[in-house]
C-alpha cells in the first residue's frame, strides 16, 4: 500500500534543474493531495534533534511551581506554559500541557487608534530554574526559520511564481511561534483528545515528534497515522497558503490522539507565519493552475481574514479565554455588546 503522507528530500532542490523540477512537482502535488508531507534533506543533524527534544523533557519534569511561574495568563503575547486542559479546541479541552514562545521582541507602545494585534508583539516568558531552555529554544527556532524559508521559496517557485513572491509579506519581521508540548499517558487524562481537529493558521507548520505515536490528518474523511519517521519533520500547509492560492493548496484537518497508559508524548511544532501588519496577496496562478483551484475553506464559526494580525489575533483569543479575559477583557466587552 503506497504512503499516502509522502517523504520529500529538501536536498533535491540542490541537485541540479531536472531534479529540481521533480521536486517542485512533488512538493505541490503533497500539498495539493494531503497537504502533509515528511521532510527530510532538511539539514537538521540528529544531535540538534535530541538536543531540543532532551531540553523540551527537562522543562516537563520540573516541579509544578515552576513551570506555573511562567504561566501564559501572565502574558498579554499569549507566551508562557500552559497546564493540560488550559487551551481549547472548539471549546473543548486539549490534553496537553506545553510552553509556548515566540519572537523575542520589544513590546509596542500602545494607545488610542493602535491596532489591538499589536499587543502580541512582545518579550517571551524563560523558567528561572532552567536557564539553559531559552538557548536551546531560540537556536531550534532559528534552524527551523531557514528551513521554513527555503520551503517558502520552493511553494513559490512550484506555483510558477518568483522565489521572492512571498518576501515582501514576510521579510524583517516574520511572526514565527512554536511550542514544546507533552501529551500525557490516557490514564491520567480519561480522554484521547490530545489535541482536537484543527487547521493550522500562518504559512507552514513544521513538526519535530519524538518515537510516539499520535498525529492523525483527515484524508478523504477518514483519519490517517501520521507516525514518526526518524530523522524528518512533519510540514503540513496552514490557512495563509490557502488563501494566498486561493485554494490550490490545502490546509488540512489534523489532531493528536492521547497517547496510551504508561507512556507521555514530546513534540515541538514550529509556526512560521508572515508579518503581522501583512496583508495576505491572491496570486494571480497560471491557468492550468487557476483551472483547478477550490477556493479557501473557511468554517462560518471561524472565519478567515488576509490581514495577518486581526486573524491570528481571533485564533488565540479564541484558543486561551484566559488569557482573552485579562488582557483583552476591552475587546470581549466590545463583542458582547449590542450592535
Amino acid at each position: 500500500m503506497a504512503r499516502i503522507v509522502p517523504v520529500l528530500d529538501l536536498s533535491r532542490l540542490e541537485q541540479g534543474a531536472s531534479e529540481q523540477r521533480t521536486f517542485l512537482f512533488d512538493l505541490r502535488t503533497a500539498a495539493r493531495d494531503v497537504g502533509f508531507f515528511y521532510l527530510s534533506g532538511h539539514g537538521i543533524s540528529a544531535a540538534e534533534i535530541e538536543d531540543v527534544l532532551d531540553a523540551s523533557r527537562r522543562f516537563f519534569a520540573l516541579a509544578e511551581a515552576d513551570k506555573l511561574a511562567i504561566e501564559m495568563a501572565r502574558s498579554s503575547q499569549f507566551r508562557g506554559y500552559t497546564r493540560a486542559g488550559g487551551e481549547l479546541t472548539k471549546g473543548k479541552a486539549d490534553w496537553r500541557e506545553q510552553l509556548d514562545i515566540g519572537v523575542e521582541r520589544a513590546p509596542i507602545p500602545q494607545g488610542p487608534g493602535v491596532p489591538a494585534w499589536t499587543r502580541l508583539q512582545g518579550p517571551n516568558q524563560w523558567p528561572a530554574s532552567l536557564p539553559e531552555l531559552k538557548p536551546a529554544l531560540l537556536a531550534w527556532q532559528s534552524k527551523a526559520t531557514a528551513v521554513a524559508i527555503r520551503l517558502l521559496k520552493a511553494f513559490a517557485l512550484s506555483l510558477d511564481q518568483t522565489e521572492d513572491a512571498f518576501d515582501p509579506i514576510y521579510r524583517g519581521e516574520p511572526n514565527h511561534r512554536m511550542k514544546i508540548v507533552r501529551y500525557p499517558g490516557r490514564h491520567s487524562t480519561g480522554d484521547d483528545q490530545g489535541v482536537g481537529a484543527h487547521k493550522d493558521g500562518g504559512f507552514l507548520t513544521l513538526l519535530l515528534q519524538d518515537e510516539n505515536k499520535g498525529l492523525q490528518v483527515d484524508y478523504d474523511g477518514s483519519w490517517v497515522n501520521v507516525d514518526p519517521i526518524p530523522g524528518t519533520l512533519v510540514v503540513n500547509i496552514g490557512e495563509l497558503l490557502e488563501l494566498a492560492s486561493n485554494g490550490y493548496l490545502r490546509a488540512t484537518i489534523h489532531r493528536v490522539v492521547t497517547p496510551p497508559a504508561g507512556a507521555e508524548r514530546i513534540s515541538v511544532p514550529f509556526f512560521f507565519s508572515a508579518r503581522l501588519d501583512a496583508t495576505i496577496p491572491l496570486l494571480a496562478l497560471p491557468e492550468e493552475l487557476s483551472a483547478e483551484t477550490r477556493g479557501p475553506a473557511s468554517d462560518p464559526d471561524n472565519p478567515l481574514f488576509r490581514d495577518v494580525g486581526t486573524n491570528v489575533l481571533k485564533s488565540r483569543l479564541r484558543s486561551h479565554p484566559d488569557v482573552a479575559r485579562r488582557h483583552y477583557a476591552d475587546l470581549l466587552e466590545t463583542r458582547a455588546s449590542p450592535a
